[in-house]
């Protein structure tokens, strides 16, 4: 779905029952959703409206949609504040940053109150106030992690008054279903979180789960999801996969059991800070000697996330079957071609052989190593992903 944001700046005026009484209102300006980052339009104007009601309280609405950045990258969460009257000592204003889960678990992620400054957990080194103007509250996050996905909540305190607003940091990247060497159906919620991490990606979100469905994404076997719900994606209604006469969509088990139901997984993945390829070896090898070529190539065998990620962001097209870290065997496809497994692109898995008898080839992973190209990189994405967003 994508939102038409309307370029014109609306101003509302503000009815001051008191003017001793201080207030604050939060502007929370945000970038389009769009199916595809490289159609966000560049340099428009967030429509925020802002107005207090009779009873004092402020009342706070925001452009539709979310920040969208990647994994490495770097991302402003915009937030604004008004109070009256405005010769207010700054000292005594307190911005606070919260990230909420869809459980309403509160995650502290920054606090400053005058010139103190605080950063929290794995946000330590990460953050810091964008401070453009007066009544600036947004804050800038530099190499952003799969984990920073989600709500965060944006607090600005003075006194007794205060007032939230929310922004919703996305994340480009690939959706992937995903079930261990032990078979299907096998994982509870926890497990399938770990299995997630095991293969550099997190378990997904409805949202983007639903999103994977437009763009295409049909598989027949429940997974869990990160608020612990179980679902699968149908493009193509058959009878083994919920009726044929049920129309396409988005299959929901609801909230089940996180310890005794067990089920598949659907893994989130971004950016990669590195390159995936095949390597082009004379002949094929089983598993222990895959392991081997990679680190002689100073690389490691690639992660079954990596692979997904090479496919969906570096466009990695390989007919040639291969080894991963999990003991599965797959190659991914971008232009599809008879001689490489039929008419549709994607990741093609060819299971779990035998990792003692069984030869492939191989996936390697090699991680960038210089530091500072890639913050200058990650730095060079965020002005072009941020000039969407106007303050």
């Amino acid at each position: 779905m994508i939102y038409d944001v309307k370029t014109d700046l609306y101003y509302f005026e503000f009815k001051v029952l008191h003017l001793e009484t201080i207030t604050c209102s939060l502007l929370l300006l945000s970038s389009l959703i769009t199916p595809h980052p490289v159609e966000l339009e560049k340099g428009r104007r967030r429509v925020v409206h802002v107005m207090e009601d009779e009873s004092g309280a402020v009342i706070v609405q925001t452009a539709p949609g979310k920040v969208v950045t990647h994994r490495g990258g770097t991302i402003t969460l915009p937030c604004r504040y008004h109070h009256e009257p405005e010769d207010i000592d700054l000292n005594r204003i307190r911005i606070k940053w919260t990230k909420v889960s869809d459980a309403f678990q509160f995650e502290d992620v920054f606090v400053a109150l005058g010139q103190h400054q605080k950063e929290f957990g794995s946000y330590r080194g990460r953050v810091s106030l964008e401070r453009v103007g007066s009544g600036d509250a947004s804050v800038i996050i530099h190499n952003i992690t799969l984990q920073d996905y989600g709500r965060y909540e944006c607090e600005v305190t003075n006194d007794l008054e205060d007032d939230t607003g929310i922004v919703n940091l996305d994340l480009e990247g690939v959706v992937f279903p995903y079930y261990p060497s032990s078979g299907r159906y096998k994982l509870n919620f926890h497990q399938a979180e770990e299995v997630c991490r095991e293969q550099d990606a997190i378990l997904a979100s409805h949202a983007q789960l639903h999103k994977a469905w437009l763009e295409g994404l049909d598989w027949c076997n429940a997974g869990w999801l990160d608020d612990g719900s179980v679902q699968y994606p149908i493009s193509h209604p058959r009878d083994q996969c919920g009726r044929k006469d049920s129309p396409p969509g988005v299959r929901n088990y609801g909230y089940r059991h996180k310890d005794d139901e067990r089920y598949d997984a659907f893994c989130f993945t971004s950016n990669l800070n590195g390159r995936v390829y095949f390597l082009k070896r004379f002949k094929k090898v089983n598993y222990l000697e895959a392991v081997k070529a990679c680190q002689r190539d100073r690389a490691v065998i690639a992660k079954v996330g990596q692979l997904y990620a090479a496919w969906k962001i570096q466009l990695l097209d390989s007919c040639e079957a291969g080894w991963l870290e999990d003991g599965s065997v797959r190659y991914p496809i971008v232009n599809p071609r008879n001689r490489c497994g039929g008419p549709e692109s994607g990741v093609r898995n060819l299971g779990f052989p035998d990792k003692k008898f069984c030869l492939y080839g191989v996936y390697c992973f090699h991680r960038n190593t210089d530091e500072h190209l890639n913050q200058d990189m990650s730095e060079t994405t965020s002005k072009s992903s941020n000039s969407s967003i106007i303050i």
